[in-house]
């Protein structure tokens, strides 16, 4: 049972190296690349920021105060707020900020994707499908940087891109550890995730918020057809499949209110983990036809979407189902306690480093 186990460990090991070696390449790039820029002479487009906001009274009123202090005309940045199932005053306070304002009241159909998806298509309906040529999608607590739809118009311009992500600053970082952790894991995910998948040309996931998409690819896909949990991992999936390229803006910086509970914290990755579960539900078999195609995007992807976490749980499960057969058997339990143990610590080293190289790199920007 004792080699069994090992034997068992060993194969995860090689399949959880060999699945997210590549990670390391990326590292690479992001320490030693420039980044990829858009056109300095670009044209300047038409744009709506829209927002799905929820009793969101407090903050929402100074997001719209950054998109109006954009150093870009204001006459071709509208501002749009879906108040979505409100019970409190967010409807007038964005009214009074500035932003045309649609209510949406639906105890059905519940979530952020039907919210914009009622807001696409109230903006289609009044102001016609050719008034934008992209759409910034934004949450209610989000700040964004004066340039932000300046630098992201820089790479909408190259025509190239449906769709753009951000730089994922964080408002709270010093909050506590707990901020401090999610901002990290954000700027990570910029530096070394986004800003190499760009530079090397594969497709980028937008994430949730501070992404703009193009008013042609809302058209063709009638609305906001994406309504999982992770609807956003759900709209960068079906970019990959329908050929389209996803990249990142790395100029363009967006600040974010990261959780600063553990409760928090746990609700909010138990909903991504249960989304990310959902997605691959729906696209994974696509995306590993893709994969047998060539598609290095949606080799990406399906490691991005069937995380680390997945085949960590499975190792633990494995580990303690053998060791608990083992002892039952007459073998020692404590070898799979002793087993799961290390694999855990080696994730935190790993987390460690990660986080530490970030920390390093992206101080300037803390």
């Amino acid at each position: 049972m004792l080699r069994f186990l090992e034997s068992m460990q060993f194969m995860l090991f090689v399949f959880f190296t060999a699945a997210y070696a590549y990670q390391i390449v990326y590292l690479f790039v992001g320490l030693i690349g420039k980044g990829r820029g858009g056109r300095e002479n670009a044209k300047l487009h038409r744009y709506a920021a829209v927002v799905a906001a929820r009793n969101e009274s407090a903050v929402i009123a100074n997001l719209i105060r950054t998109l109006k202090e954009q150093n870009y005309p204001s006459e071709l940045l509208d501002i749009y707020v879906i108040a979505d199932n409100c019970t409190d005053n967010t409807a007038q306070i964005s009214r009074q900020a500035g932003a045309y304002v649609y209510e949406r009241f639906n105890k059905v159909q519940v979530g952020k994707g039907y919210a914009l998806e009622y807001l696409f298509h109230h903006i289609f309906e009044d102001k016609g499908e050719t008034a934008y040529d992209g759409f910034f999608v934004f949450d209610a607590d989000n700040i964004v940087d004066r340039d932000f739809v300046r630098e992201m118009n820089k790479m909408f311009d190259t025509g190239e891109y449906t769709a753009l992500t951000s730089y994922r600053n964080s408002q709270n970082f010093c909050a506590n550890w707990i901020s401090a952790g999610y901002a990290l894991w954000f700027l990570r995910e910029s530096r070394f995730l986004n800003r190499p998948r760009t530079q090397l040309g594969v497709n980028c996931a937008v994430s949730g918020t501070g992404f703009l998409v193009s008013a042609q690819a809302v058209r063709e896909d009638a609305g906001w057809p994406y309504h999982l949990l992770t609807e956003d991992i759900q709209f960068s999936v079906h970019e990959i499949l329908q050929g389209r390229k996803v990249a990142f803006a790395p100029d363009a910086v967006l600040y974010d209110e990261q959780p600063t509970t553990f409760r928090q914290s746990w609700r909010q990755r138990m909903r991504w983990s249960q989304g990310y579960l959902q997605v691959f539900r729906d696209y994974g078999a696509r995306l590993l036809r893709g994969i047998f195609r060539g598609s290095f995007s949606c080799f990406d992807m399906s490691m991005a979407i069937m995380p680390a976490f997945v085949l960590s749980t499975v190792s633990i499960l494995v580990n303690l189902t053998l060791g608990v057969v083992g002892a039952l058997a007459g073998d020692n339990l404590l070898v799979a306690f002793e087993s799961v143990g290390q694999m855990l610590l080696n994730m935190y080293l790993t987390l460690l480093v990660l986080g530490g190289i970030t920390t390093i790199t992206e101080w300037k920007n803390i």
